[in-house]
């Protein structure tokens, strides 16, 4: 059997198939060399079926001799003999499993190394600190990844010892945490690639970066990632250096950087996909060391998907677009919202993973484990994250780390797996018994707030709440057009009630007369989308009067279908907005903005209300509401009644100016009565009418109407 090939061998096999028996870093290394002639350093790799052989009977046998050819034409390729005292060739070995497992595996840099070989690479490099902080590096890594207590001086012997680590990484706790987390079978092994070293740490004018061709995090089409100078890759994705973001190579070194984003945007294409690309920089020469599908959040692979579709020129269509992201379809994404601008945040790292978390500290994966399991949500402090932390962060609500940037192993984990992520926040300091941010101690077990999408952590427990991304009704809409099943869609209960059903109520029967087109449109206006039972839910109709309203607006070009949602047409918001003038008029602006003022003190009882829903204190700390303590629950009920009270007499001079204000009171005391008789999703779930969901319509029609925006009055503090 054949166990090596090298990279530039063209076999008869479909890509799969190489993944398979190369693991996906040699295929692609294949597809770089051989397919798109990118700059790829010389390599050859040990399949993973001499793994498989290795971890189940030793050795295999003639695989040392195979190595050796290889290695031979090796040092063909690149002018250096390997173990040579006066010009060494220096090989990486990494891991390379046939399913994506950023992290997981071991690698070594440098090998090679020993007394006369770093002598001849100082006298080859001209620079004797650069050879010594290679051999540092590789000792440091050898020692701790074959877990020996002395290297060996033979090159090879090297070699031998760093394949078997590598093999056997393929069993290590985190490659079988991550693999179970990923429902990646423990049978296919890894394959281990020896490529040439090339040297990010050469001098200034080297460095090393990873970089993704989109935004993991938001999807957005701009280059993203992070560079580090006279650095190899290991310090880049460790976490363990502060980075610089990609742009500075573009004002370091511009025409590297104009080269980088050209095979970026080549490789992109080639797999019509995002890639994930690893490169390095050595003295004013750019590599690429690999590239590969790369992770992402669930809100950012739906609008990558939309964004490649609708591109003429891009090779994927919407039937492939649709089909990429249908598991996420099912039951799609939210992203975070409508937190207070009150709140101050203690501190802003990197956004890394978007999404809004709350959940008591640890700052050990075994002590994320063990809250996990009680019951409690948790997020993660650490100063970075390693490999081996992948257990605990499988089970958290939420990331932090003090260093690292967007491009580090917390970060990519963490988006792969839609977990919120803050990385790079440079105040935080984690001790024994609790956690410094900006200079306050927080104990171990107290909550905190992190916002992925923004980069804030904040004390305690701050309410928001979280809305389907837009791009799911979109891509729910494709799949209705081209007949792609989706599933049968998400639930509507939250688990935080017993799922009572409003009873069908009728314009008529809340005496609120028919429902006009103008109300629609207005309905709309605020929504964003609708799906068609919600919007008559929310003004009191029955499907089959809100379906003909909608239907007209279709037909009338002002509104549109969008899966199982409406959403207005540009000349449906013009519409709107013309009503809107018409409605100012009506009502009056001073007396606009004198409404606006006055509901600023409802508003702060509403989300004070909300967030003790949400939230409880317990022995002086804020935890997650369980809702164990009915007579807690009870309280905070009454507490909305009482506000509800307030907010009927206070809409009550309201109503008879503006059509659509009829309606407020209306849904308020349907949500209020629903989640008094146990209903707990009618105070603020966001997939039902509830209670907190109308309670920001009104407040966003209260800012139009007065000639506000929204950025306006949280920049005031009032939103």
């Amino acid at each position: 059997m054949t166990y090596v090939f090298a990279s530039t061998d063209r076999l008869d096999l479909t890509f799969d198939q190489v993944k398979a028996l190369l693991g996906g870093k040699a295929a692609n290394l294949s597809v770089m060399a051989l397919d798109l002639c990118l700059p790829v350093p010389p390599a050859f790799t040990i399949s993973t079926a001499a793994c498989t052989a290795y971890l189940a009977d030793g050795w295999p046998a003639g695989l040392d001799g195979e190595i050796r050819d290889h290695m031979s034409e090796l040092e063909q390729r690149v002018g250096r003999r390997f173990g040579d005292p006066a010009d060494p060739l220096l090989v990486s070995v990494r891991s390379g499993a046939p399913e994506s497992m950023p992290g997981m595996m071991d690698t070594i840099l440098n090998l090679g190394l020993n007394e006369q070989t770093t002598r001849g690479l100082a006298a080859v490099s001209t620079s004797a600190a650069f050879a010594t902080d290679c051999r540092t590096r590789f000792e440091s890594m050898f020692l701790d990844i074959v877990g020996v207590d002395v290297v060996p001086d033979d090159p090879w012997a090297q070699l031998r010892a760093a394949i078997e680590a590598v093999f056997r990484s393929w069993n290590s706790d985190r490659a079988r945490a991550y693999r179970a987390r990923e429902a990646i079978s423990d049978d296919l092994g890894t394959a281990v690639t020896i490529q040439a070293m090339v040297f990010g740490n050469r001098n200034p004018e080297s460095g090393s970066g990873v970089l993704f061709t989109r935004n993991p995090a938001t999807g957005e089409p701009d280059l993203y990632g992070d560079v580090l100078f006279d650095a190899q890759g290991e310090d880049v994705v460790a976490g363990t250096h502060p980075t610089a973001a990609l742009a500075e190579l573009a004002v370091r070194m511009p025409s590297l950087a104009d080269e980088l984003d050209r095979y970026a945007r080549t490789l992109e294409r080639h797999h019509a996909d995002l890639c994930d690309i690893e490169f390095t920089i050595e003295d004013g020469t750019l590599w690429l060391l690999q590239s590969r599908i790369g992770k992402r959040s669930p809100q950012a692979a739906l609008r990558i998907a939309i964004d490649m579709a609708e591109d003429e020129g891009f090779p994927l269509t919407r039937a492939q677009a649709v089909e990429r992201v249908a598991s996420l379809l099912v039951d799609p994404p939210r992203a975070s919202s409508r937190r207070s601008a009150r709140v101050e945040p203690l501190a802003i790292g990197l956004p890394a993973s978007p999404g809004l978390a709350t959940g008591e500290i640890a700052t050990t994966p075994d002590a994320a484990i063990a809250l996990a399991e009680s019951g409690r949500p948790v997020i993660l402090v650490r100063a970075e994250t390693s490999p081996d932390d992948v257990h605990g962060m499988a089970r958290s609500t939420g990331l932090l780390t003090s260093r690292g940037g967007l491009a580090s192993h917390a970060a990519v984990v963490a988006r792969g797996w839609g977990i919120p992520a803050v990385v790079g926040a440079s105040s935080v300091l984690v001790s024994d018994d609790a956690v410094s941010i900006n200079g306050r101690r927080i104990a171990l077990g107290s909550a905190i707030t992190i916002d992925g999408t923004t980069g804030e952590i904040f004390e305690g427990a701050v309410a928001g709440s979280v809305e389907v991304v837009p791009e799911a009704a979109i891509l729910r809409g494709w799949a209705q057009d081209l007949g792609i099943p989706i599933g049968d869609g998400p639930a509507t209960a939250d688990g935080d009630g017993d799922g009572v059903t409003p009873p069908p109520l009728s314009a008529a029967a809340g005496g609120l007369g028919p429902v006009s087109v103008d109300t629609v449109l207005g309905s709309l206006a605020l929504k964003g989308y609708a799906a068609h039972d919600g919007l008559a839910e929310a003004l009191f109709s029955d499907t089959d009067e809100i379906g003909s309203i909608l239907d007209g607006l279709v037909e009338d070009g002002l509104c549109e279908r969008v899966a199982d949602s409406y959403r207005l047409s540009a000349a449906g918001k013009d519409a709107a907005g013309r009503l809107l003038t018409e409605d100012q008029v009506r009502f009056g602006m001073d007396r606009a903005a004198t409404a606006l003022d006055s509901f600023v003190a409802l508003d702060r009882r509403m989300k004070d209300t909300v967030t003790a829903w949400q939230m409880r204190e317990v022995d002086g700390s804020q935890v997650i509401n369980d809702h164990a303590d009915p007579d807690y629950d009870a309280g905070v009920l009454a507490r909305l009644q009482a506000l509800h009270d307030d907010a009927l007499a206070w809409l009550a001079p309201m109503v008879g100016t503006v059509a659509r204000y009829a309606f407020y009171p209306a849904r308020l005391g349907r949500a209020a009565r629903l989640a008094a008789a146990g209903d707990g999703r009618y105070i603020a779930s966001p997939r039902v009418d509830s209670y907190h969901s109308i309670w920001f319509e009104l407040h966003e029609d209260l800012i139009l109407i007065s000639g506000r925006t929204r950025a306006e009055e949280a920049a005031a503090g009032r939103a």
